[in-house]
């Protein structure tokens, strides 16, 4: 990726179709829609699979925790997503027996989840990439948590100026107003910058004149 190329945007944890319809209104270039039970942006909770497939948007991605290769593929089926973002602790072996199972135009993206900035967690790191990046079409730098997410809290970016990259990434994380310019100190630039958390009245919930000013400053 061109270093001077501008970032896309992915709003995370969407709920609300309203919400979903504005924020295509401003051009966002990606939607996440979290699949997993135990997060309290569950998109089951306030949509069916129905919903999010009548949504025109080619970047409707789905976001799974370690779950059953079965499910992903009745519900990316069903719910006409375009990415799989897989957020827990699939193996390589795993994702490429759902390649198998997925339409060849679904785009995969794999997440790793950065904790302490240590030479076991830099070890880690690099391990989880290097067995990736034969597999998958993206990466994703998060934040570590028990909850596989949504934090609110940013890892240390400088982290990622150590490791080779060898394919477009998305940075998550605690993104906000206040520390988007920290960016610029990135040797490469992130692909997509994810937000979420920071950018909410409450869980699922947008503050989309936040994510409006956000836009008009980072982008």
């Amino acid at each position: 990726m061109n270093k001077d190329q501008p970032s896309k945007l992915k709003v995370c944890g969407m709920t609300q179709l309203d919400q979903i319809h504005e924020l295509i209104s401003m051009k966002t270039d990606f939607l996440g829609f979290i699949f997993y039970e135990k997060s309290p942006r569950y998109v089951l909770d306030h949509l069916d699979p129905e919903d999010i497939l009548k949504i025109s948007h080619p970047g409707k991605t789905g976001v799974f925790v370690n779950e059953e290769i079965d499910k992903i593929t009745e519900i990316t089926e069903k719910a006409g997503l375009n990415l799989i973002q897989l957020h827990g602790d699939e193996s390589k072996d795993f994702v490429n027996q759902l390649k198998q199972s997925l339409k060849p135009e679904i785009k995969i993206i794999k997440a790793i989840r950065i904790g302490n900035n240590d030479p076991e967690t830099k070890k880690t790191i690099e391990k989880t990439i290097n067995s990736h990046v034969s597999t998958v079409d993206y990466l994703l730098f998060d934040t570590d948590s028990k909850a596989f997410g949504g934090t609110g809290k940013q890892f240390d970016w400088t982290i990622l100026n150590e490791f080779e990259i060898p394919l477009p990434y998305f940075l998550s994380g605690g993104i906000s107003e206040e520390n988007i310019e920290n960016i610029s100190s990135l040797l490469r630039k992130p692909f997509v910058i994810d937000i979420n958390s920071k950018f909410e009245l409450e869980p699922g919930i947008k503050n989309l004149e936040k994510i409006r000013k956000f836009i008009s400053k980072a982008f």
